[in-house]
């Protein structure tokens, strides 16, 4: 079981595996160093008591060179683990259970709102290292990788992490996106959305524009991390379409969409915001390699009728 749950106002990532060996024998394997090295995404060097230092190591191949540090928190033997890593922090639970043990595993996610954006990536993540526990446990072989990007689509869709919102603002609506990008170089996200041809005056690059919301001449053009282009209606401009790369050392990369949109025009709203979460789904497979034709317009309608449901008065 998977969950991502809000307690205490954060993002909390619950996990729970029915492991067919008592607690002491799983205990070793979540907090020896040693046993670790089996299954945990990083090198841990740290010490068995409250209030030790933590020090994690990344494999070379990771996507960030500094593993972090953290503290440990809590050491109660054979039962409960807590540490911190970096913004986050981590608690394995072992329940008795029969002849193995049931394992409660949390990861509190730090950087709140934003932080939260990640649960997909981490849910796949945290899933895999599972498994290669359970695994090693088992005394078998570890178990292939998973398939990283249809397992982050599927735990973004189910948590409603690619979700969008409209917001009333003094001129009208904003409506607004967020989408995580795991560590992808800025400049990389950058390149996918202009293909590097984009200036002030000129059109609205193609991968940034879809058929729903169509776009007029660029305003801005920052590279690698700010575009905003008029859009039209009628072909006359009705608001501003803003992407921005954002990438954060402690966080992550990640996408910020918005459409500025009048209040004549409201009627508009749940076909743009179907509109904008298609184009962010086929635009983050694409930063995997994976550019998907055509556009799935079934997807799209499906979505409209839930953003209409959504933005009944």
């Amino acid at each position: 079981m998977t969950e991502l749950r809000t307690i205490a106002g954060k993002p909390v990532l619950r996990f729970e595996r029915r492991l067919a060996h008592g607690p002491e024998r799983v205990w070793r394997a979540v907090t020896d160093p040693a046993e670790l090295a089996h299954w945990f995404p990083a090198r841990v060097e740290t010490e068995a008591r409250v209030g030790a230092p933590i020090r994690f190591v990344f494999p070379d191949e990771a996507p960030v060179d500094d593993g972090g540090s953290g503290e440990v928190l809590e050491f109660d033997p054979p039962k409960v683990f807590v540490f911190s890593w970096n913004l986050d922090v981590l608690r394995f639970e072992l329940v008795p259970d029969g002849d193995g043990c049931l394992l409660v595993f949390t990861q509190t996610i730090g950087g709140g709102d934003i932080g939260r954006l990640s649960g997909g990536r981490n849910a796949i993540g945290w899933n895999a290292c599972l498994d290669g526990l359970t695994a090693r446990l088992d005394g078998a072989e570890p178990p292939p990788a998973p398939d990283w990007l249809t397992g982050m689509e599927r735990y973004i869709d189910q948590f409603g992490l690619g979700d969008g919102s409209a917001h009333e603002t003094a001129e009208g609506y904003e409506l607004r996106f967020a989408r995580d990008l795991v560590w992808k170089p800025a400049a990389e996200v950058w390149r996918l959305l202009t293909e590097d041809e984009s200036e002030p005056g000129g059109p609205a690059p193609l991968p940034a524009t879809n058929g729903y919301v169509p776009a007029g001449r660029v305003i801005t053009a920052s590279a690698p991390h700010v575009l905003e282009y008029e859009w039209l209606h009628d072909g006359a401009p009705a608001g501003r379409i803003r992407w921005e790369v954002v990438a954060d050392p402690e966080l992550g990369t990640r996408i910020e969409l918005t459409q500025t949109m009048p209040f004549a025009l409201k009627h508009l709203r749940a076909e743009a915001l179907a509109a904008w979460h298609t184009h962010l789904e086929l635009f983050f497979a694409a930063t995997f390699g994976d550019v998907r034709c055509p556009w799935p317009e079934e997807r799209t309608s499906y979505l409209a009728k839930k953003y209409a449901e959504q933005l009944k008065d």
